[in-house]
């Protein structure tokens, strides 16, 4: 159903890299988000004032939440579309994470003050009026829910769009929410315990924990979160299948927002080149990698010695210590200067995130005074290195 109403109402909704495109996706998810909630919303509350419950209501509420995180996907898709100017030369493509933690944020506030409300039914409990018809009615309202997380998840992966997955996460926090409210309800006619407002508790704690989730996940992109190793890969892979490529390192991805994205990275090329041709390489696979992968891609040339046997040697025994150590560690930038009495071998070294700056220079020295041993002339000049 929800793939019909794309095509009626999304041109082009294949071409999810236009930027229009994403944003009629988000507007159109929003939108269905809004009526759906409302009418949720309204249903809900007029059931839980008629069976007097606390949980139902409190369902209810979470559905009126629901409506302005719908609300936000539309402001979002609009503002994060907007063109990049002096103060955002990157675009505001961001505006999407910064919708995400507003998203998380209603929830948070809808979570506890439910929550309080619902810790005091519990002692003071209030009988419930229980209607076989409206809970047929809540039932109906499951589903619609169901239905919602599997549109908002599909649109949300479809353009990569953190708030629409945020709100499919939601919806389906909702789905449990209410199946547990049906449950309670039910319950009660066998009953005096305080199970709605028992229940009504748990409802909200289920709902700060999908804000919570939300915000956790939000705020990893606006730190800067390690891109998909998948992307990383794919990109690796184009570099080093290049013409005359000898290998690829130090490889970077800025996340501006979904569909805003640059990367950088370091191409190793034979020393004895022709400097232009190679120019003209680097070009070309610049404009492959944003016509396939949407991504602007800054890629910088280091030139290394494949021919010299000597500095080879001495690379290869370099990186046999290296792998003798840890077996993640790897090198590149690696070249030699002569003097007199010392040869220079100087080199990047990757280490993992997990060794701290005193365990990578502990190594640094290691690798030294095995190299020391190979050749007493021998002097390492590493710099640390780490992967983005």
């Amino acid at each position: 159903m929800i793939k019909f109403i794309i095509k009626k109402f999304i041109p082009d909704c294949e071409n999810t890299k236009d930027k229009k495109v994403r944003e009629r996706y988000s507007v159109l998810a929003g939108i269905l988000g809004i009526c759906n909630n409302f009418v949720l919303f309204a249903i809900k509350l007029i059931i839980g004032f008629f069976i007097n419950s606390i949980a139902v209501i409190s369902d209810a509420f979470n559905n009126l939440s629901d409506i302005a995180s719908s609300l936000l996907s539309v402001i979002s898709a609009k503002m994060s579309n907007r063109r990049p100017d002096k103060e955002h030369p990157f675009g505001h493509g961001r505006f999407e994470y910064v919708a995400s933690l507003f998203v998380s944020a209603i929830i948070f506030f809808v979570g506890i003050t439910l929550f309080k409300t619902s810790f005091i039914k519990i002692f003071k409990p209030e009988k419930l009026n229980f209607n076989p018809y409206l809970i047929i009615i809540l039932s109906l309202s499951v589903l619609i829910k169901v239905w919602m997380f599997f549109y908002n998840r599909y649109m949300g992966r479809k353009i990569n769009s953190s708030v629409l997955c945020a709100v499919a996460e939601d919806s389906l926090s909702d789905v449990w929410a209410t199946s547990a409210v049906i449950l309670s309800t039910f319950l009660s006619l066998f009953t005096s315990f305080p199970i709605d407002p028992i229940l009504g508790v748990g409802v909200s704690v289920l709902i700060l924990f999908s804000g919570f989730n939300i915000a956790k996940d939000t705020i990893d992109l606006l730190l800067g979160k390690a891109p998909d190793k998948e992307l990383a890969d794919k990109l690796n892979s184009i570099i080093k299948n290049g013409e005359r490529i000898q290998g690829v390192h130090d490889l970077i991805i800025h996340d501006y927002g979904p569909g805003r994205v640059i990367a950088s990275a370091h191409a190793e090329v034979k020393d004895n080149e022709n400097i232009v041709e190679i120019h003209e390489i680097i070009d070309a696979l610049e404009k492959k990698i944003e016509n396939e992968l949407g991504i602007v891609m800054i890629i910088h040339t280091d030139p290394i010695s494949v021919d010299c046997e000597r500095t080879l040697s001495y690379k290869n025994k370099v990186e046999e210590i290296a792998k003798e150590i840890d077996e993640k560690l790897s090198i590149h930038d690696f070249r030699i200067t002569d003097g007199q009495t010392n040869i220079n071998l100087i080199f990047d070294i990757v280490f993992p995130y997990e060794y701290d700056d005193k365990a990578c220079h502990k190594i640094v020295f290691e690798i030294m005074d095995k190299m020391k041993n190979y050749d007493s002339r021998i002097n390492i000049v590493a710099k640390i290195d780490r992967t983005y």
